[in-house]
This record gives structure tokens, sequence and C-alpha cells, in this order.
């Protein structure tokens, strides 16, 4: 009874301590989180870094007892950065540069993917292909013929220049937003189509009726990423709106040039140090943060329904 009882006993024990079956023992639960933690900890660090030290002031900045609690929360850094990348003004610029295309992008890839997926069609293989092969090239290839296509019909410095391509399924990684939708439309029960179809109901119907609303989850992931690569899509912005728009991320690379402008050698507060850098930092991404944190719920759900991993 003795021996039956300490066999008991250590069965127990290594249950708990390495698991059975479906139940995850201590040991993977430990090894689990403990990665976690590891991996959060590289993505949070830099925010962390960053946001700790825009609060501070040059003395605390030049310090070496000063590291992680500022010794004052130094405001002014926030208000140099407001001022130097007009923030308002580049706030709403950014939002309509962002906004607007990621919009029309989803938009048009919607009707794209369902196209391929739900429709038979001379060609199709090969104008599939096609689209794949735009994700395929790199954009520095076609980055000039486009420039100049733009120039020739006087598109430079305007929204434009992100409106059309978005509309025409060429927008900022538009080849993977229609994949998306096209292998999201191919999972849905064609009974569904087929029984609206028999009540009557045309193509263009059955697709809002019954395909977009089966299709929010991708809807949001592709809204969300297309929003954000548009929002820090530097190179193109500089390239094709000149001096008649700008965007956030664009004026933080002109940060260093701005604020010698604003504040001139010679006059008090000209000193550009590395927190009021970072608060500009803080200050760019801040609306995208805020964003995800509005939408979390939603961005979440959307990626564990859609399969969607990001880049």
């Amino acid at each position: 009874m003795w021996k039956n009882r300490s066999i008991n006993t250590a069965n127990k024990f290594r249950k708990r301590l390495f698991g059975m079956g479906e139940n995850d023992g201590f040991v993977f639960k430990a090894v689990v989180y403990l990665l976690l933690i590891g991996i959060g900890f590289v993505y949070l660090y830099p925010m962390l870094f960053m946001l700790v030290n825009s609060f501070m002031s040059l003395d605390d900045l030049v310090n070496s007892m000063v590291k992680w609690i500022p010794s004052t929360l130094y405001f002014e850094n926030y208000a140099k950065a407001l001022k130097v990348l007009d923030y308002k003004t580049t706030l709403l610029q950014t939002l309509l540069v962002a906004g607007v295309p990621a919009l029309l992008q989803t938009v048009a890839a919607a009707i794209i993917g369902y196209g391929f997926a739900r429709f038979d069609f001379p060609l199709k293989k090969l104008l599939f292909g096609l689209m794949l092969a735009t994700f395929v090239i790199p954009t520095q290839i076609t980055m000039m013929p486009t420039y100049l296509m733009f120039k020739k019909y006087e598109l430079l410095g305007s929204l434009e220049t992100f409106i059309y391509p978005a509309i025409l399924g060429q927008g900022l990684k538009s080849a993977l937003f229609i994949l998306i939708f096209y292998q999201f439309f191919k999972r849905i029960p064609a009974v569904l189509e087929e029984a609206a179809e028999i009540d009557g109901a045309g193509s263009l119907k059955i697709f809002y009726r019954i395909a977009i609303p089966m299709a929010v989850p991708s809807i949001i992931i592709v809204f969300l990423f297309s929003f954000v690569w548009y929002w820090n899509e530097t190179y193109l912005a500089g390239l094709y709106f000149g001096n008649e728009l700008t965007i956030l991320p664009l004026e933080l690379q002109r940060f260093a040039d701005s604020y010698n402008k604003v504040y001139p050698p010679g006059s008090p507060g000209n000193q550009l140090n590395e927190a009021i850098n970072l608060a500009g930092t803080m200050l760019t991404i801040a609306p995208l943060l805020i964003l995800y944190f509005v939408l979390q719920r939603w961005f979440v759900e959307g990626v564990d329904r859609s399969g969607i991993t990001g880049e």
C-alpha cells in the first residue's frame, strides 16, 4: 500500500510538472511565459526608452545617475516638438494621406478579390499571376516610370498620386490585400450564393448583402494594414507630393532642419537634444498607438478569424 501511494504521488507530481494528455505541465507553461515575456520586452523596450527619455531635461540626459526615472517630467520637449512639426496641420494632412487611399484600396481589393474568387473568365490565371507579380516586383523598379506618368498628367503635388493607384488595385501592397480577400471569399460556401440566386439576387446584391458582411474581419485587417503602410510611406510621399503635401514621418525626417529654422542658432532654447527628437518621434507614432488601442479587440479578432499574421 505504501508503495502504491508513493507511485501515485510521483505520478501526480510528474503530471503537474510535465503535463499529461491535453493538460500542459508547469515546465511547459513556464517556458511559454518566459518566451512571451522575452519577446514582449524586445518589442516594448524601444518604446519605453523613447517615452522615458522624451520627458527628460538636458541635465537628466547628461547625468549618468539618471537612467529610467527623470528627476522631473520636462514637458518643454513636447512643446518644442509640436511647434517644429506644426503638429495640428501636419496631422490632418497625414490622416488624409493615409485614410483616403487606405479606404479606397480596401474597397478595390475586396471587389477584385471577390471577382477572382467567385467568377471564371478568360485569362483568369494569367491575370491572377500578373497581379501577384506586382507584389514581387520591387517598388524601386516602377517608381520612376510612375513618376514620369504622373508628371505627364500633371498629378504631382496632389493626393491623386495615391488615390488613383488605390482605386485601380495598384496601391501599396494591393496584391497582398487582394490575395487576403481572395482566400476569404473562396471559403464562403457556394450554397449561400446559390440560394440567393434562386431568390432572384444578382451578383452585385450577393456581393454587398452576403459576401461583405461575412468579410468584416478581413476588411478590418486590410484597412488597418493599409492605413499604417500609407502612414509610414515617406519615400513615395516625398517624391510625389513635393512641398504641396506632407506627413508626420516625413516631417520627422526633416526634424533637425526644421528645428534650426524655428529656433535659429543664438536664440533661446536653440539646442536640439535627444529628448526633443524622441518627443517628436512619440508624437509621430502616437496616433497609430491610439488607433490600435481603440480597435484592439476587433483587430485581434480579425487576425484570428482571417488567419493573417502580417509582415
